[in-house]
């Protein structure tokens, strides 16, 4: 008897259905750009058979500079759809850290847009990877470089002759971390797949939703909209850049349902002064990841923004725990339990896992996990501990505990933590109260060296715009609210902190001139 293949749909398969069935929904706006999901999926298909006509797709890999647009979005998924691995590529990077990036992912070509191909001119004949018919422009023309928009107006709109595998390259993120060389995370279609349905479960996406991408597309967090809304046949919105009256506009316009944010993004919105002017009772579903939301910001929120508050804390590497709506009032502080289809623990040095309460570091198992580290087997075996049934988890370098109900609490980063005499300070407790002082904007807390104590904890504040506030002021009024052991050696104003593209601050960074000796 003839047995079937494998009856797998997968997420190029699933965009392609929501074309067939409603091509005259809207699919995705951007700035002024409108397309329908008939528009979209002809517009992947383009530039997957592009593509595939230059000889690119199962195998390779294909590096993508672009910022918010249409043709951006288009791109990256049309590369997916080729059956190539996509590598979105951050333009808030210097032309020699996107070169390296480029070369560590071993990417066959490379797509920019005429705003960033500057950013690669003065570094593209180091990239030696890459054939010289294989760097293409998008939206205009430079010398050495071939114009992409022929190549689509001369591409079918069919479906591409492609069938993909649960085990292909989705993509490689580059993690734009707090130490060192950023790491490429290899996620596969499985991994993407999960990604898709448990988050579409979780923040309640249906086909009626509008989601809004505040982020940069070439993130990792911003999949967190553009995948489980393109999952379930939503609409999704993009900003082409993000500003607090660009946001509630758009909320309002564009009657949006779910959207996601870092913490600073929440805290430049709530200091609108016009905030309450705007009509966001569309807004269902607000979710904030990147970094820790600190409880003062987070009662702010439900307040003036609405109950619809959930917080997600995870790494890209592949692991998710989310706090729910309901779930704030009883667990203020916590990041709540696993996203479906993930498991986590708390082990200790040695990789045992330890009983709830007890502190160690946070490690997580599921079906978002990648694949591994790309070209770096010892760096992936370095964060891999098991468990009692031999299954591989994920050392997240976060340190936690889970109370008595299994929820989590984030202390800190592990690498983040100050030992000031011996005793383990955790900054985000002191920047729990810093952040309650009502002229601090925000606020990061970092260890620099003592003569007396090793290390002890510097406060790094934004002030609140107009306020005259006083940095010595601020640090008398924290200390007689902290333990001894946690207080402030001094209070540094910034006008800003180094920050990722999901607006976690690089600690590392601030450090440095302080250590430097």
């Amino acid at each position: 008897m003839q047995e079937l293949g494998e009856a797998q749909v997968f997420l190029p398969d699933v965009w392609a259905c929501h074309a067939e069935y409603f091509p005259h929904k809207e699919a995705v706006v951007c700035g002024d750009e409108r397309l329908t999901w008939g528009q979209l999926n002809a517009g992947l298909n383009r530039v997957a058979n592009a593509l595939q006509g230059q000889g690119i797709g199962r195998g390779e890999r294909v590096a993508v500079l672009m910022n918010n647009t249409v043709a951006t979005l288009l791109t990256i998924l049309g590369v997916v759809k080729s059956g190539a691995s996509v590598v979105p590529l951050s333009g808030l990077l210097q032309p020699e850290q996107l070169a390296v990036l480029i070369d560590d992912a071993d990417a066959a070509s490379l797509i920019v847009s005429s705003d960033t191909q500057p950013q690669i001119e003065t570094v593209k004949e180091s990239l030696d990877k890459i054939a010289a018919d294989r760097f293409f422009v998008h939206g205009g023309a430079a010398a050495g470089w071939r114009p992409f928009a022929p190549l689509l107006e001369a591409a079918s709109e069919s479906q591409p002759d492609i069938r993909h595998r649960m085990t292909d390259e989705f993509n490689i993120i580059y993690s734009s971390g707090t130490t060192g060389l950023p790491k490429g995370i290899l996620q596969t279609h499985r991994a993407r797949q999960h990604w898709s349905y448990s988050n579409a479960i979780e923040l309640g996406f249906s086909a009626d939703s509008r989601a809004l991408a505040t982020t940069p597309l070439y993130s990792n967090g911003t999949f967190l909209m553009i995948l489980p809304a393109l999952f379930v046949g939503a609409t999704l919105v993009a900003m082409p850049a993000f500003s607090p009256r660009g946001f509630l506009e758009t909320v309002e316009q564009e009657r949006i349902s779910h959207t996601f944010m870092v913490p600073p993004q929440f805290i430049a919105i709530l200091a609108d002064p016009e905030l309450e002017r705007f009509d966001l009772s569309t807004l269902r579903m607000m979710l904030s990841g990147g970094s820790p939301l600190r409880n003062d910001t987070k009662q702010a929120v439900l307040e003036k923004l609405g109950p619809g508050l959930f917080e997600m804390y995870g790494f890209s590497e592949g692991f998710a725990t989310m706090i729910r709506p309901h779930q704030h009032a009883d667990k203020l502080g916590s990041v709540g339990t696993p996203v479906l289809g993930y498991e986590l623990m708390i082990v200790d040095e040695t990789g045992q896992a330890l009983p709830r309460g007890e502190v160690g570091e946070v490690a997580g198992f599921g079906g978002g996990q990648m694949e591994g580290f790309h070209k770096r087997p010892e760096e992936t075996a370095k964060i891999l501990v098991h468990d009692a049934r031999g299954r591989e988890f994920l050392r997240s370098g976060d340190v936690g505990k889970l109370d008595e109900d299994g929820f989590l609490y984030i202390l800190d980063r592990k690498k983040d933590m100050i030992i000031s005499g011996g005793f383990n300070v955790f900054p985000a407790d002191i920047e729990e109260v810093v952040g309650q002082h009502p002229a601090v904007s925000d606020v990061t807390v970092i260890g620099i060296p003592d003569a007396k104590w090793g290390e002890t904890a510097l406060a790094l504040v934004i002030p609140e715009s107009g306020d005259a506030a006083d940095e010595s002021a601020i640090q008398a009024w924290v200390n007689e609210r902290v333990a001894k052991h946690q207080r402030l050696a001094a209070v540094e104003f910034r006008d800003d902190f180094p920050r990722n593209a999901l607006g976690k601050v690089l600690k590392r960074q601030l450090r440095e001139p302080y250590w430097s000796d």
